[in-house]
């Protein structure tokens, strides 16, 4: 490939990513996950043909019939007339004109708005640094900074990783449910489905229609460790549980320390500086030291049958360095492994070649895990939901042979 047709390609990339965050701020209702469903689906039409891309898009971010309006609006702007994406650009610059007009430039000026908050024309200068760094070392500069440690990384460093982690993260891969929908292939016929069809027919009977079973992502619980030794690996790790939850996945975060702190709901904030910021706040044993028996104990016995139903996978983010390490932490480790459809470990401990679990605490703790990841960069995070799929799948396997 060469340079200009690089260029190219990256300067459709980054039109394509304010395209989504522009719907999003006008009130689609996207996540930052969808960035990626909407590059790969523009990938997949071959960008050979206009018609082609626009209902690839729509096909990926549009949810409901009444948001197609504003999506072609903005589609014409983006794709189809460049410069009144300019001219409106330059307006939503300005409050005063970004307020007028009449009923029918509505969808006008809601674009304007979200222009604005999606900040088009206006680079920051983080973002302008890591640009001329891009261009000097190339694709290496960022697969560096993957693979650093986020104990490792200036504050400008881990500003990029978190944007990273905010785009990067993926749903769970999807199980069957107990519950049916219709659909033209499914296994089973559907009684209901076939007598209602033939009700608004006059009661003839045309088609049989059939059923499957629904498709759903479990349930994730995930339980932070936010004492001294693991605060700054949790405070990344949030980002990433703070898109996995803007993506409307079926997400319960709890952070602990020395007591046990629910965070699902703020996190639930659309922007993730705001949510972690109410996290921050609402938290007042940070950095201080870490009983993970007493908190498993209290998530057990006050909040396992809420959140563990329905084959949940629960993601553990501790070194396992127990204050008091007893055999209660060995039981609690066991009662929410037995709770769960998948207990998942994250230790950053494993960045570490020669590490090996000698500590009373993660000797108790180990033979209960399912799994033990390292947690401790973007690749790490960013590789963490193709491995859950893909273990989930092996299980779902084995369980059916």
């Amino acid at each position: 490939m060469s340079a200009d047709a690089a260029a190219a390609g990256e300067a459709f990339r980054e039109h394509l990513v304010l395209f989504v965050r522009t719907l999003r701020h006008a009130g689609l209702g996207l996540g930052p996950g969808d960035i990626r469903g909407a590059l790969e689906a523009a990938a997949a039409t071959g960008l050979r043909n206009r018609d082609d891309l626009r209902r690839a898009l729509a096909a990926s971010l549009v949810r409901s019939p009444r948001d197609m309006s504003l999506f072609r609006q903005a589609f014409g702007l983006f794709f189809e007339r460049p410069r009144a994406l300019r001219r409106l650009a330059d307006a939503a610059a300005e409050p005063a004109a970004s307020g007028t007009g009449g009923a029918a430039e509505d969808g006008v000026v809601r674009l304007a708005r979200a222009l604005a908050a999606a900040g088009h024309g206006r680079e920051r200068p983080r973002e302008t640094r890591r640009r001329q760094r891009d261009r000097r070392g190339g694709a290496s500069a960022l697969e560096v900074l993957r693979r650093k440690d986020f104990e490792q990384m200036s504050a400008e460093e881990r500003s990029e990783a978190r944007a990273m982690l905010r785009e990067a993260a993926l749903p769970l891969a999807t199980l069957r449910t107990r519950r049916f929908s219709t659909h033209a292939r499914g296994p089973r016929p559907d009684l209901r489905a076939t007598l209602r069809r033939g009700v608004r027919q006059g009661g003839e009977f045309m088609q049989l229609e059939r059923r499957r079973p629904r498709l759903r992502p479990p349930p994730l619980v995930l339980l932070a460790d936010i004492s001294g030794s693991m605060s700054r690996y949790t405070r990344m790790f949030l980002h990433f549980a703070h898109a996995l939850t803007a993506r409307g996945e079926r997400v319960h975060t709890f952070l602990f320390g020395t007591r046990l702190s629910a965070v699902t709901r703020r996190l639930r904030d659309r922007d993730p500086d705001r949510a972690l910021a109410l996290v921050a706040d609402d938290i007042r044993d940070w950095d201080g030291g870490t009983r993970i028996a007493d908190s498993l104990h209290e998530f057990n016995r006050d909040w396992g049958r809420r959140v563990l139903g329905q084959g949940a996978v629960v993601l553990l983010l501790t070194d396992g360095l127990e204050r008091d390490p007893d055999a209660r932490l060995g039981r609690e480790m066991e009662r929410l492994g037995k709770s769960c459809r998948r207990l998942v470990w994250l230790n950053p401990l494993l960045r570490y070649d020669e590490f090996r679990p000698r500590a009373r605490g993660m000797r108790l703790m180990l033979p209960h895990a399912d799994d033990l990841v390292p947690a401790h960069n973007v690749d790490s995070l960013e590789g963490l939901a193709a491995r859950l799929g893909d273990s989930l799948q092996a299980r779902r396997q084995t369980s059916t042979r």
